[in-house]
């Protein structure tokens, strides 16, 4: 190599380097300001929360999230906020009373107080977390985007909000596949209620989608790959809804054309649009990537009108202008009108998701926990998510463009009523009066049924944790 070039891969490398500081020293700021903002959020979802303990602890997790650990499971959280064991942690994501869906509500309004906008698209994704063992619940040896390959993993659905002004997450679901659905004594073990049956994963994506618009979300758009949309009843479903959308499709899909009214396999149609000449085709930008625009080659086709007044179906192709056999076919329903670089706007901010995964993985903690439990999935998740939230909300600050204020708590629905417990014989007698005794010190004893009495046992109870092991030890693998 000569001198020169020595000294352009040098330059370059130390430009790398830099970049990367400078990255790093963006994300500490931005973390650091989040933190600062986070009793604002506590006090928003506070009254979801039965007990003051609760409430301080889902405060005290949100900070952990947002710190610059480099791990942030349930050891790494206890320690950052001065506590010697994850007990308590631990409690808040297994054992507490508090209601997740509720502060995904919470999770929602927040969002939209910050980043709503009506041109803003809703994008669905699934993302995967591997697992080592069998009993977390709906981990099976599945597909994932994860690592690219079938892995022990499971698999959640999110529903993302993107808008010029950033892009958070709305709502997420646990996918159960059928061995977990029709596994009774398994079910019960990872405490995954009874009135949970199975659904794909296009059916869990029109369950949230059908969730964020009933709350009022604006929102132009819905755009996701293609396991949802090669599945025609959710396409139908949001055209019912006048709910304008483009869908990637698998070369195994069919649609129909215009031309002919006739029913075509996409794969045959994407060998026949290759064909097109030259000036069937547009050189657009999807949106900007990390090396700039993401231009690509365009066409669309028109398909049979459908019932919506004023609306259109169109077969939508982007080929890579780097390597021509790479095509991908989208089917779009939009208002009259719209124009092809509006479609591929709205395809190109698919890859938004993959980017907030990203971040929500390396910068929250999203696939750091150790809980086997529905509910501790579904709890671990939304405040990863609202931590997701809260950094987005700073970065765009940050970043110069406006948000709106921290605003007061919408009106959520009411929080669910869970059932009455059945109380205990020791709880039962709680507030009866008993004659007090004495120790064989001469020491007076708390009554017997008494609180005092009732939180001693309940302390010895919660004290069935494994301790953590001494130092150098190995710590139990989650599963």
């Amino acid at each position: 190599m000569s001198a020169g070039g020595e000294a352009n891969e040098q330059a370059t490398g130390e430009t790398q380097e830099e970049s990367a500081r400078a990255a790093e020293g963006r994300l500490v700021a931005a973390l650091g300001q989040a933190a600062g903002e986070v009793p604002l959020v506590a006090t928003r979802i506070g009254p979801r929360f039965a007990r003051a303990e609760a409430r301080h602890r889902a405060q005290a997790y949100l900070a952990g999230l947002l710190s610059p650990l480099e791990r942030k499971n349930g050891w790494q959280l206890a320690e950052a906020v001065g506590e010697a064991t994850p007990y308590a942690m631990q409690h808040l994501l297994d054992r507490a009373d508090w209601d997740a869906d509720t502060v995904r509500d919470d999770l929602r309004a927040y969002v939209i107080g910050h980043l709503g906008d009506p041109e803003a698209v809703l994008v669905v994704d699934e993302t995967g977390f591997v697992k080592k063992g069998t009993h977390s619940a709906g981990v099976a040896k599945q597909y994932t985007g994860t690592v690219g390959k079938i892995e022990n993993c499971q698999v959640g659905v999110f529903l993302a909000y993107a808008s010029p002004a950033g892009v958070a997450f709305l709502d997420r679901a646990l996918y159960l596949p059928q061995e977990w659905t029709a596994d009774a004594p398994r079910r019960r073990a990872a405490h995954i209620p009874d009135a949970v049956a199975f659904a794909t994963k296009p059916q869990l994506a029109r369950t949230m989608l059908e969730r964020a618009l009933q709350a009022g979300v604006p929102a132009a758009w819905v755009t996701a790959d293609s396991v949802y949309g090669d599945d025609r009843r959710l396409r139908m479903w949001l055209e019912a809804r006048e709910q304008a959308y483009v869908l990637a499709v698998s070369g195994k899909e069919y649609v129909n054309v215009a031309a002919t009214w006739t029913q075509r396999r996409v794969s045959t149609l994407l060998a026949e649009v290759a064909e097109q000449p030259a000036q069937a085709w547009q050189r657009l930008s999807a949106g900007d990537g990390a090396k700039g625009p993401r231009r690509d080659d365009w066409c669309r086709l028109p398909l049979v009108p459908p019932l919506q007044e004023g609306y259109e179906r169109w077969f939508l192709v982007r080929r890579s202008h780097s390597d021509p056999e790479d095509l991908q076919g989208y089917v779009a329903f939009a208002p009259a009108g719209t124009t092809l670089e509006q479609l591929v706007r709205v395809a190109g901010s698919r890859w938004t998701i993959e980017v907030a995964f990203e971040a929500a993985k390396g910068e929250v903690g999203l696939d750091q926990y150790e809980v086997r439990s529905a509910h501790g999935w579904y709890r671990h998740i939304t405040l990863a998510l609202f931590a997701q939230a809260l950094l987005t909300v700073i970065r765009t600050r940050l970043n110069g463009l406006s948000t709106a204020p921290l605003p007061a708590p919408l009106a959520a629905p009411q929080q669910r009523r869970q059932p009455p417990r059945q109380k205990g014989p020791r709880q039962q007698a709680a507030g009866v009066r008993q004659p007090s005794r004495r120790t064989r010190r001469g020491q007076r004893a708390s009554p017997v049924g008494s609180m005092a009495a009732f939180r001693r046992q309940r302390h010895v109870q919660q004290g069935r944790w494994k301790r953590r092991p001494a130092d150098g030890a190995p710590a139990p693998s989650s599963s």
